[in-house]
């Protein structure tokens, strides 16, 4: 058999009738042979799964951590963010859809950037990680693992942002090298994620969970908080109590401003006043560290500690204004801060 132009999958398992299984997300596709995951870029050939984003790369940039948002993970710190076209959903608010949803009209385009070249550019860039984002990480996993190590052996720390959708599998396949991620939680209802992003609920809550129960990845949590959709002060409550209560009040909560965006791009701007509330609404639940995000210079930007009120990170957009944490602690009162090499 010739040598095929593609990488081989991880996490599949051969079926019969020379199926295979996708085991790296909730979907767990059946894929026939010549047949595609629901993510467009694994492929059944001959009976073997194969990615075909590998040597994809379609963005490479230098941001700040904090536009991932991880706001405890390395404060002021640049990541190096690579993305590879792809996602398992199908979000009608999507905001880089161009590169995510691009392989449905079986487009893969990028540039065959290897991964000792993104270790070697994230180092000359002054990086202290690699974010692996604005597609769905999950779906290009072969490239964030090779990537990844080699990004270790460096000294640089690897992040995930993510939908949240990928298997207990594939979190114990990235645990030895993933130190943070950063989960969107989009609503709390099966409607939202069936109708707006072709996907289910649970799924998403199973991988928070094992995240936070099973592993010592770093986790921050975004909601996205789209007016009419996923805004109701009971709905948000439930996103909050569940973050407190089943994972830990240790996680941050984002709070983000939604925009109109692809199919969604006749909808409203969510106001300030209505984040404002879901602010109020987490803070009430328990959340040692809410966030409001897409409102450059609002209070809710910063890091304070939960128990003195003090201000530990002043941040102005992504920018980092000053930052007082000592040893994960806080400087007035001594509180732990919970997170990933905070000072």
């Amino acid at each position: 058999m010739p040598k095929q132009p593609y990488k081989e999958a991880v996490l599949w398992s051969p079926l019969d009738g020379r199926k295979v299984r996708c085991n790296l997300c909730h979907w767990r596709c059946t894929i026939a042979p010549d047949q595609f995951g629901r993510c467009y870029v694994r492929k059944n050939i001959d009976g073997t799964l194969y990615s075909l984003n590998y040597d994809k790369v379609c963005a490479g940039n230098v941001d700040p951590i904090e536009k991932k948002p991880l706001f405890h993970f390395q404060p002021g710190s640049q990541s190096f963010s690579v993305a590879a076209p792809g996602c398992n959903f199908r979000c009608v608010f999507c905001q880089n859809w161009q590169i995510s949803q691009a392989p449905l009209d079986r487009i893969i385009d990028g540039a065959a950037f290897s991964p000792s070249k993104i270790v070697d550019a994230a180092v000359q860039a002054g990086c202290r990680n690699i974010a692996y984002t604005y597609t769905e990480p999950t779906v290009f996993m072969e490239l964030c693992a090779e990537t990844a190590v080699l990004a270790k052996e460096k000294g640089l720390a690897n992040v995930f942002v993510s939908n949240g959708y990928m298997t207990p599998e594939a979190i114990d396949f990235a645990r030895p090298w993933l130190d943070g991620i950063n989960v969107d939680l989009k609503a709390f209802t099966e409607d939202f994620y069936r109708d707006l992003c072709k996907a289910h609920l649970a799924g998403v809550l199973e991988t928070l969970e094992y995240l936070a129960r099973k592993t010592d990845i770093w986790l921050e949590i975004t909601t996205l908080v789209v007016p009419g959709q996923n805004d109701s002060p009971d709905e948000l409550t439930r996103i909050a109590e569940f973050i407190a209560q089943k994972l830990s009040p240790d996680v941050p909560w984002h709070i983000s401003r939604f925009f109109p965006q692809y199919q969604m791009s006749e909808a409203t701007a969510t106001q300030e006043t209505e984040l404002s509330k879901a602010y109020d609404i987490g803070k009430a639940a328990g959340l040692r560290y809410v966030y409001v995000g897409n409102l450059p210079g609002n209070r809710a930007e910063s890091t304070w500690c939960s128990d003195c009120g003090a201000l530990l990170i002043e941040r102005l957009g992504y920018r980092i204004r000053s930052n007082r944490i000592v040893d994960h602690r806080c400087p007035h009162c001594g509180s732990k801060i919970a997170g990933y090499e905070l000072s």
